[in-house]
């Protein structure tokens, strides 16, 4: 797998040790992409001098939200443990999405939640699917650094079968799907659909929305002009 064709975003990761056993992982297995979402500062700042994965760290970048930090990705994993949550998403075994990011054109963001409380509805809602690792039912969360190695693992491992065929199409950017489901909300806002009590959830679903409809970069200037003239006529009052 193409070392750029990969990054890592760590979500609010707390503590320095799993942020450097993290970026080691991706030293070890060949990656070199490391970005993080609003990290506890003072954890970030110490992890920088871990051991195999200074270089990685160094290079790492910060975001202050996910839809920045995946803004250039064409397709978004989310990695889960599952535990009660009711999940919106398809989700592929860990063997099964090793080939799917393999074949996935473009660029793939791994997302992995915080050590407390792992990926968020409102994170998730940035994925395509979901991932996760088949562990035991008694401690179904793995360490965040050794879920980071084990995924990766996986990705770089020959399975001994061939890729599945690859799909051509230039899938649209993440900074794309953002502004259509940015847009999206604007008509619905404007044509009464949505109001503030629902404003939160209704936004969480239409941005999953927009990620499920798999749409290419040739349909996002298409989609984003018709939304626009909508938007404007009903401004105008129809």
């Amino acid at each position: 797998m193409r070392r750029d064709a990969l990054t890592v975003v760590l979500i609010s990761p707390r503590n320095p040790l799993n942020i450097g056993a993290a970026a080691r992982a991706l030293s070890n297995f060949g990656f070199d992409d490391l970005r993080v979402v609003n990290p506890y500062e003072k954890a970030f700042h110490e992890a920088v001098s871990a051991v195999g994965g200074a270089a990685v760290l160094r290079a790492a970048r910060s975001f202050d939200s996910v839809a920045e930090a995946v803004a250039d990705c064409h397709t978004v994993v989310g990695t889960t443990a599952i535990g009660n949550r009711h999940l919106e998403h398809p989700l592929h075994g860990l063997e099964a999405a090793g080939g799917l990011i393999r074949g996935a054109p473009g660029k793939t963001a791994l997302l992995f939640g915080s050590e407390k409380f792992g990926l968020s509805r409102e994170d998730i809602a940035h994925c395509h699917w979901l991932t996760r690792i088949p562990t035991g039912d008694q401690t179904p969360s793995m360490n965040l650094g050794q879920a980071v190695a084990v995924t990766l693992y996986e990705l770089i491992r020959d399975p001994g079968q061939p890729l599945p065929a690859p799909d051509r199409r230039k899938p649209v950017s993440g900074s794309d799907a953002e502004q259509l489901t940015v847009m999206l909300l604007d008509v619905l806002e404007a044509s009464g659909y949505t109001n503030r009590i629902v404003a939160t959830s209704t936004g969480r679903k239409v941005r999953q929305f927009v990620r499920r409809m798999a749409l290419t970069a040739r349909d996002a200037p298409l989609l984003l002009g018709i939304l626009r003239q909508i938007l404007w006529k009903i401004r105008q009052g129809g």
